[in-house]
């Protein structure tokens, strides 16, 4: 149990304890962040695996479906094994298969390898955030969790920095090999300073639940990725997004009658939690499928370096960084309707620049599109969380922060389907007639993506000039309709937010002890 030292005032080693989660959060933040500027790399069949545009896509969303579909149930196993061990497990797991992705030979063992460290990151996910409410008194809680929120917008900083030096220097395992050190440093410093800590009245695992997510969400995502690739028509298509509806509705109907449920589908009766995370999985599917197609135009339209396009996307960071830790004051001055309906607005108004984004536009257009959504992100979240918090008892507070994070990732990674199934249908029906003269394969490999266009330009002689002017403008204009796509996303968000969410609301009194907190959450501390 608890010590009186640690009830009081908190757990004696607590900032460096905090100090060590926040290099366990920095490593998965900075890893998808990392990717974002090797995508075209990746691409590239000479220097790298030749990789399409779905096998782009499904090389970020394994990570992320694998990740959101596993967070409850990583929760679950760190409350009944303990927590410092899930941790010190998920990032292990991490790091393997952070090494396995490095010296992939395939676009498919990098797919294979990014869900496995999907694994790792459920795992210690949901571990940071039960450690830091073991071993903080309630009074200084808020100021570990905004150490350990920043750590994330120190992530989306430095990543695409850290990934565009790698990339000049190196070969692209490089971004993923970065990892491994890191993940060596957090074990090390886990095992020696974190202690451990149990739930003494944990659930069962609900593993039918957990299966039938996973196949729900997987074949929804793939359903889009070939609606993008052949026509929502297609029969694969359609089939597999009707086979979605009917295995997510089974899960919807599992999870109502078990007992320990990975997700409680009762919470989205109160309207006040449906519509924040709502709100957050809509903010997220506009957010990241424009970061998607932005990198390609960077590094492709606009032919800029992986550092120099890495650079670009640090104006978005720093939105964040800036204002996020004003939001809270903000928001409880006016309130979560009024905070969240303003960001989400700012997020499409930098969404909205894109429409006008073409083949010459002054570079620091981009950077200030990326810094107006950095912003509008920075007033919705917290107010979003906040708004969930207050939705749920007390003792739901870590359900409500595993279902903020699953519907963020979902989000996420559906906005970066969806989006780039829009890129690839309008990229294909605008391209012209100037891969007729090509050899088949050289053209359909054209058709398939711009990375495509690029890689077969560079052997296509006299052609080159023709097919990549061609292939620029079919990018453009599908860009443009992809664009209005997040646009009309976050503009829906912000209904979500003006019709449902609460206005301003009296301040509650905070618990005054860690041990009231200890009883309400049922947390054990057991010293190392």
């Amino acid at each position: 149990m608890d010590t009186p030292a640690a009830t009081q005032a908190g757990h004696p080693r607590r900032w460096a304890i905090l100090g060590v989660l926040v290099i366990s959060l920095l490593v998965v933040v900075l890893d998808n962040t990392v990717l974002n500027v090797a995508l075209r790399t990746i691409a590239d069949p000479v220097h790298g695996l030749g990789a399409t545009q779905s096998q782009l896509e499904w090389a970020i969303n394994s990570y992320t479906l694998v990740f959101a579909g596993l967070l409850f149930t990583a929760g679950i196993l760190a409350d009944r094994l303990g927590r410092r061990i899930t941790l010190i497990t998920g990032l292990a797991l991490f790091g393997i298969a952070s090494l396995t992705s490095a010296y992939a030979d395939s676009a498919g063992q990098l797919i294979a390898a990014r869900a496995l460290m999907g694994l790792g990151a459920a795992a210690v996910m949901p571990a940071t955030l039960s450690i830091i409410a073991n071993v903080f008194d309630p009074r200084e809680r808020g100021r570990a969790i905004g150490v350990w929120a920043g750590a994330v917008g120190l992530g989306v900083a430095i990543g695409p920095i850290v990934g565009g030096l790698l990339l000049e220097h190196f070969w692209w395992g490089s971004v993923f090999l970065i990892n491994v050190p890191i993940v060596v440093a957090g074990i090390v410093l886990g095992l020696v300073i974190v202690p451990e800590s149990k739930d003494p009245r944990p659930g069962r695992i609900d593993l039918p639940g957990v299966v039938l997510s996973i196949v729900g969400l997987s074949l929804l995502t793939y359903g889009v990725i070939k609606g993008g690739e052949d026509g929502f028509g297609d029969t694969l298509s359609w089939s597999t997004l009707a086979a979605s509806v009917l295995v997510l509705g089974a899960f919807i109907a599992w999870e109502r009658r078990v007992a320990f449920p990975s997700l409680d589908v009762r919470l989205f009766k109160n309207k006040e939690f449906s519509a924040s995370t709502g709100m957050i999985g809509l903010v997220f599917f506009a957010a990241m499928g424009a970061m998607f197609f932005g990198a390609f135009y960077l590094q492709l339209v606009r032919g800029y370096g992986p550092l120099a396009s890495g650079t670009l996307f640090v104006p978005f960071a720093i939105g964040q960084l800036v204002f996020a830790p004003r939001s809270a004051a903000m928001v409880k001055r006016y309130g979560p309707k009024a905070v969240s309906f303003a960001g989400l607005m700012l997020v499409a108004t930098g969404l909205a620049a894109w429409l006008f984004i073409g083949e010459t536009t002054p570079i620091w257009i981009v950077g200030a599109a990326f810094f107006v959504m950095g912003v509008g992100m920075a007033n919705v979240m917290p107010s979003a969380t906040e708004t969930i918090m207050a939705a749920l008892p007390r003792e739901k507070a870590g359900v409500g922060s595993a279902v903020s994070n699953t519907i963020r990732q979902l989000g996420g990674a559906l906005g970066v389907a969806a989006l780039g199934a829009v890129l690839s249908a309008v990229y294909r029906n605008q391209l012209g007639s100037v891969t007729d003269g090509l050899p088949a394969a050289a053209a359909d490999a054209a058709r398939e993506s711009i990375s495509g266009a690029y890689g077969v330009a560079s052997q296509a002689g006299a052609a080159a000039p023709a097919l990549l002017a061609d292939a620029n403008d079919a990018f453009l204009t599908a860009m443009h309709y992809a664009s209005i796509g997040s646009v009309f996303v976050a503009l829906l968000g912000a209904a979500v937010a003006l019709i449902w969410l609460p206005g301003k609301r009296p301040a509650a009194p905070a618990p005054t002890t860690a041990e009231s907190l200890a009883e309400e959450q049922g947390v054990e501390l057991v010293e190392a």
